[in-house]
């Protein structure tokens, strides 16, 4: 699809509504999720849950929803030695998210993540597995370049977290000329400071200003608590003037299960995104753990 209708909305200020969380939706309707690439093999093994969860996206009034392609992680298939198979599961999935949209006008972002190997059982990066700069940059850029040749019609930047890995993923994006979005993803420390999830080292602060020189078209809160949401926002808003965008997790991962537990009920989905548009976002949607009720109901609600 084409992303002149975005571009048009991002430059009139409207309400843009994205999807919900796609693994856990996934996970939600029966298909296996794995210890090691979590739903990424979805992708092969059961291709029409993917396109359901996309449908059912579309269907409840998203404008964007995005391709399965957040656990196909360039890092982490490269430590795997699966180099390889992280391309022929992306295109299953992006094949998978085109043909849900065909006939409509909503589009396909590509997901993009850094994310490294999971200590089972928990929800926490084992950091001790590191690449130098050169092959990390050699390792994202060939992801995003797949995305693109595979026809996305964006790269949303998920979980981004640190000025290092972070840094060379986006960049790669924006290298490909395709618009980049850019998600970044905090928690508190036991001081109570806003930093990268999972990474206590990285101040939130100097992220969102080291991600924000590279101009992107958009850059989002996401995969955040709904109760850190507004802060970070205005801490993004220091760096960044351009569009923002807000979607939360609910819930939490217990690898290689969510766990929907303390979940937010649309209702207060609505509540906590009207806060968030009053702190200047204007995209709204959900992460893991947030599903297709919660955008149809975000879509009702929000748009004009």
């Amino acid at each position: 699809m084409s992303y002149n209708k975005i571009a048009q909305k991002l430059r009139n200020g409207d309400v843009i509504i994205l999807d919900g969380g796609t693994g856990t939706d996934i996970q939600r309707r029966g298909a296996p999720m794995s210890g090691e690439t979590w739903c990424a093999e979805v992708n092969a093994t059961h291709p029409e849950i993917v396109r359901a969860v996309h449908e059912d996206y579309i269907a409840a009034g998203a404008d964007i929803i995005t391709a399965n392609t957040f656990a196909t992680s360039a890092l982490n298939f490269n430590y795997r030695k699966r180099d390889d198979e992280m391309l022929t599961l992306d295109a299953a999935a992006v094949r998978e998210a085109k043909a849900a949209v065909k006939g409509s006008n909503v589009c396909v972002a590509g997901s993009v993540s850094t994310q490294r190997p999971v200590t089972p059982g928990t929800d926490r990066t084992d950091l001790s597995s590191n690449w130098s700069p050169a092959e990390a940059r050699h390792l994202f850029q060939r992801k995003v370049d797949n995305l693109k040749a595979l026809g996305v019609d964006l790269l949303m930047m998920e979980m981004m977290r640190d000025t290092d890995y972070s840094l060379y993923a986006c960049e790669a994006a924006m290298a490909t000329g395709l618009p980049v979005w850019i998600g970044i993803s905090v928690e508190r420390n036991d001081d109570g400071e806003l930093v990268g999830f999972g990474r206590t080292d990285q101040a939130f602060a100097e992220t969102a200003k080291c991600l924000a020189a590279l101009k992107p078209e958009v850059m989002t809160i996401m995969h955040t608590s709904p109760n850190d949401t507004a802060d970070a926002i205005d801490i993004l808003r220091q760096h960044w003037s351009g569009p923002v965008g807000a979607y939360p997790e609910s819930g939490y991962f217990k690898s290689p299960d969510w766990i929907f537990v303390d979940t937010i009920s649309p209702d207060d989905l609505i509540e906590k995104s009207k806060l968030w548009q009053g702190h200047g976002a204007s995209i709204f949607g959900g992460c893991c753990g947030i599903g297709p009720q919660h955008i149809k109901s975000l879509s009702e609600a929000l748009k004009k």
